[in-house]
């Protein structure tokens, strides 16, 4: 055991870290007041509070102010609430509110889904797993600069592959960005190429922390493996099921490299979602205290889902 090792094991935040969630025996014999456990956290709060909390306040202090600039000076001035009751009458809030909902239900019910059946098959492979993981795990590693060209080339309705195909089975081509009965669901599958990986990844974690003996009693009990898999892994599996969809809804809800590199919220309004909303108010508008209020909005609303969720596994848990 390396020196730098041993000392950042006995530090006081690492032995309390160990003894309270990882029960080892090594760790047994220390005491570790309370008062020692908050001071050992105490600068990792401080960081947390100085680069997280303290944007947040100022975007939700901003989000009471008409912010605007004159001679290159910033102008003040107090409007109250005025900003958030003027986001119901935003077509575009609107818009953005109702299409992001659409692509987290979608995308994120597809990525699950997805993201499972690829981990349940990928426990199966044995040694060759390690390929398919590497090969699965492709598309979260590719920039979104990058993405956005492919799918853009892919989705072009003259010499894209997908209208290629299509025209060479007899399909008529259709122009799937420049659509609006197409151009969010071409997005969403987007989304849903580039994040299942992410749930794939966690969901084989999930899946390999499984203990073994339950299986394999279940094997001597005559289960088939449909029957283990429905009865016995399923279950099993639904809390991390349950934490990877609210994860990655989260996520999603932050969407934004698909939408503006694809569609930039268009054509109309059928692929504007809240983030880019915010874009086009905050940035390309200047209208930083009604985009402020939007953000504000946002993030309250994903704490009340997070916070909603949350509970609703935990009430689950203690019935069970």
């Amino acid at each position: 055991m390396s020196d730098r090792f041993f000392f950042v094991s006995c530090s006081p935040g690492s032995l309390s870290f160990f003894k309270t969630f990882c029960g080892y025996p090594m760790f047994s014999n220390f005491n570790i007041s309370s008062r020692g456990r908050v001071y050992s956290l105490a600068p990792a709060l401080l960081i947390f509070l100085f680069l997280a909390l303290l944007p947040i306040a100022n975007l939700f202090l901003t989000s009471f102010f008409d912010v605007s600039w004159k001679d290159g000076e910033k102008v003040t001035s107090w409007v109250g609430l005025s900003n958030f009751a003027a986001m119901p009458g935003d077509p575009l809030f609107v818009a953005g509110i109702k299409n992001t909902l659409i692509l987290v239900v979608t995308a994120t019910s597809a990525q699950v889904f997805l993201g499972l059946i690829l981990a349940l098959l990928c426990s199966k492979i044995g040694k060759q797993s390690q390929t398919y993981r590497a090969l699965l795990i492709l598309p979260i590693l590719i920039p979104g600069i990058v993405i956005g060209a492919i799918w853009r080339l892919m989705y072009n309705s003259e010499f894209g592959i997908i209208n290629t195909i299509l025209e060479f089975v007899g399909i008529p081509g259709h122009d799937w960005l420049g659509s609006t009965y197409t151009a969010l669901a071409s997005v969403i599958v987007v989304d849903i190429w580039h994040w299942t990986p992410f749930s794939f990844l966690l969901l084989l974690a999930a899946i390999e922390s499984l203990p073994s003996d339950v299986s394999e009693a279940a094997k001597v009990d005559g289960a088939t493996s449909w029957q283990e898999l429905w009865y016995i892994t399923l279950p099993l599996l639904m809390p991390a099921i349950v934490m990877t969809f609210l994860f990655r809804a989260v996520i999603a809800f932050k969407v934004f490299d698909e939408v503006y590199l694809l569609t930039s919220g268009g054509p109309g309004t059928s692929t504007e979602v809240i983030s880019f909303t915010i874009f086009q108010r905050f940035f390309l508008q200047d209208k930083v205290g009604y985009g402020s209020a939007i953000s504000v909005s946002l993030v309250f609303f994903v704490s009340i889902v997070i916070v909603i969720a949350l509970n609703a596994r935990k009430e689950k848990e203690m019935t069970q």
